[in-house]
């Protein structure tokens, strides 16, 4: 394969997540060749039902010549790399997984995508989704690029590899930016993630469906974006000239406590402290208390968000209130 100057062949991993998703329908919209890689067949089909202009293709980062020949076959000029799943708790019970897909699968893409660029003379630009759990109990808020890192989740330390291989890589000649995301959430998040969950079930009590919702620990500050706007972050990124760390961030503290309580008077619940269960069996091992990014740099490159907190909140709660109501 060949690309032409006037389009971009883009392939996005973890292309049927949340942030995927809205990749994907971004770079379609802007013209790219697009192309897919799910972890599954299931995967796979459902990202050709909502976008048949892409190629859909089943892949494993776990699989490190699977992960070569893809690479080989798209010949990508743009590979965004948001593959792995993104649960922290989940690291916990499977702490190898996510050190093999999250900390050694991207070093895969590193690799694969620098021995192409060498044989075929053509620039690779990629993207590696980081994460402000890299941090960990930082040392500074807010966290900017020179924050030292101090990962205290699997998850957190599988995405310390991935990002100090990007550097390197960098420092090797190769253009690869690493997006450090904050806490973005849409309506496409699934219920796992505490964001949606508090959606979900906020919306059930207010229209009679539940009567409580169980949390953990409601007191951590997080920093909490929109999705689509955290994709257009990534796609800023990886158009400027030189590729750098970037944090991708609002820059405002809330507690999960500030969401809480802004989700139930969005769906119209005045006495909802009664309503919500706090069980320390739901509190993580060890869970970062103030994560919170500073976007400086990445604002002066044209960035910022067009959503609020408080106008998150709004979106997905609304979401959930009119698919409850249409749902037979």
């Amino acid at each position: 394969m060949t690309n032409t100057e006037s389009t971009q062949r883009s392939l996005v991993t973890g292309a049927n997540g949340q942030d995927g998703v809205y990749l994907v329908e971004r770079l379609l919209d802007q013209g790219d060749e697009v192309h897919g890689m799910c972890h599954s067949h299931a995967g796979a089909a459902l990202l050709t039902k909502l976008f048949p202009a892409v190629t859909a293709h089943v892949a494993d980062l776990g699989d490190a010549s699977g992960t070569r020949e893809l690479v080989d076959a798209i010949e990508p000029s743009r590979l965004f790399n948001l593959a792995g799943n993104t649960s922290v708790a989940r690291s916990w019970e499977f702490p190898a997984e996510a050190a093999d897909v999250l900390g050694v699968g991207p070093t895969r893409l590193l690799e694969a995508s620098w021995n192409l660029s060498q044989r075929t003379g053509r620039e690779v630009r990629m993207l590696q989704a980081s994460s402000a759990e890299i941090f960990g109990d930082a040392t500074e808020v807010p966290q900017t690029e020179n924050t030292p890192i101090h990962p205290v989740t699997p998850y957190g330390a599988a995405k310390v590899f991935a990002h100090q291989m990007a550097g390197m890589y960098r420092a090797r000649g190769m253009y690869v930016s690493s997006a450090v995301l904050y806490n973005h959430e849409s309506p496409r998040r699934p219920e796992t993630f505490v964001a949606r969950k508090i959606a979900v079930a906020v919306a059930r009590i207010a229209l009679g469906q539940q009567d409580t919702i169980t949390l953990g620990n409601i007191d951590v500050h997080r920093d909490w974006g929109y999705a689509p706007d955290y994709v257009d972050a990534m796609i800023r990124i990886l158009s400027q000239p030189m590729s750098d760390d970037f944090i991708v961030a609002t820059g405002v503290s809330h507690t999960v406590r500030e969401f809480v309580a802004e989700a139930f008077s969005v769906a119209g619940v005045s006495d909802w402290q009664d309503r919500v269960i706090i069980d320390p069996g739901l509190y993580r091992p060890a869970d970062p208390k103030q994560l919170v990014g500073d976007p400086t740099r990445l604002r002066s490159i044209g960035w910022a968000p067009s959503v609020t907190f408080h106008e998150l909140v709004g979106i997905m709660i609304t979401a959930e209130l009119e698919r409850l109501s249409a749902a037979p």
